[in-house]
């Protein structure tokens, strides 16, 4: 037991490190699939690059403000948001003008069609529809001929997922990531940006997350919007974790501690000098609630766990909090869709997926 105490607290400590690097890095071969939007149409990537202090080759990670002037950089000189790769062109400003368009939706699912339908206008072709089924929110493209590149793929998913998770206030966990395209050299890039089971050469091309999380309350004003757009695509470029705000302060709170040793919600809310229905409200507001935090907590610390140690599925449910291995198993098939040894057996199976095996984004 002292040696799984000492392996969370190490987790711990290194987790808010790792994280910030993590979220802030991009690596280099999204540059380059970036600046490729620009070679298909025989313009130079030199200004570009000059412009956000970058020099070719681009070799190593850069931050995600670095990334993000780049983004705007291309966006700029081709009128197009969506790097030249839809049937039409995102002109600019339509970001915006999708923000704008789903602010005030009710629920995030409501939220969600009516960014689907934007971006259907927009570019013609891919088109996005939300399917439901399996306790899955899939969100499903399709081309109208060949598949296209991983990159603009994952170029429509993070447009699309990181206004989503800031319209509720909080990280959509993703489940499922399928490309319809064959997988590109950086493969394990790709793996590692998602934090999810990846897969390549699909017969369609889909994100998929917890159905649940649809009827999630909108909780933006226009000021905030204001604020969003003026850190973005910086804000969005890299797989969002934890908003500011209640929720990070309760988060950082239950990190101190391992889930066995979590308080009840009553003396976490003393500790944080506020009556637990104040907090409860607060945690509403941000479209979040406890249960959730310290869902997303466990399902960190178990893929950890399970990828990255020898610990036993027992070993690592007693580590979680659980007082049943059988609690844990249900839990981490809700969370994943698969058993906790299938899906280390999984990881295992894929190269790039271990954080030992590839180096950070």
């Amino acid at each position: 037991m002292t040696e799984l105490l000492h392996y969370f607290g190490q987790f711990c400590h290194s987790e808010d490190r790792m994280a910030e690097i993590e979220r802030r890095m991009i690596a280099p071969g999204f540059v380059e699939e970036a600046l490729d939007s620009l070679r298909r149409l025989g313009k130079p990537t030199a200004p570009v690059l000059a412009r956000v202090g970058l020099a070719s080759p681009v070799d190593q990670p850069v931050s995600a403000e670095t990334y993000g002037a780049l983004w705007l950089a291309i966006a700029a000189e081709l009128d197009d948001e969506f790097f030249g790769m839809g049937a039409r062109p995102m002109r600019s400003g339509s970001f915006t003008l999708l923000c704008h368009s789903v602010l005030h939706a009710p629920t995030l699912g409501q939220a969600l069609r009516r960014a689907l339908r934007f971006l259907d206008v927009v570019l013609d072709d891919p088109r996005g529809r939300l399917v439901i089924r399996d306790g899955l929110a899939e969100i499903e493209l399709s081309d109208a001929g060949s598949p296209r590149s991983a990159f603009a793929y994952r170029t429509y998913w993070i447009i699309l997922h990181g206004i989503i998770c800031w319209l509720v206030g909080r990280r959509i966990p993703i489940r499922l990531v399928d490309f319809r395209c064959a997988e590109p050299k950086q493969g394990a890039d790709y793996r590692l940006f998602f934090g999810a089971p990846v897969r390549f050469s699909q017969a369609i091309s889909r994100l998929g997350f917890d159905s649940a999380l649809l009827d999630l309350p909108v909780a933006r004003s226009e000021q905030a919007l204001k604020q969003f757009l003026r850190g973005a695509p910086a804000n969005i470029l890299v797989r969002y974790r934890y908003d500011a705000g209640i929720a990070a302060a309760v988060r950082r709170r239950l990190n101190q501690a391992t889930p066995a040793m979590w308080r009840s919600f009553a003396e976490l809310a003393a500790d944080m000098r506020m009556p637990p229905s104040t907090l409860r409200h607060r945690l509403h507001d941000e479209g979040q609630s406890y249960a959730a935090i310290k869902d997303d907590i466990r399902r960190d610390l178990a893929v950890e766990l399970l990828l990255n140690t020898s610990m036993t599925i027992g070993e690592i449910a007693v580590q979680l909090g659980y007082s049943e291995p059988s609690a844990f198993f249900r839990a981490f098939r809700k969370w994943v869709g698969k058993s906790p040894e299938g899906f280390r057996r999984d990881g295992a199976e894929i190269e790039g997926m271990s954080v030992e095996s590839v180096d950070p984004p």
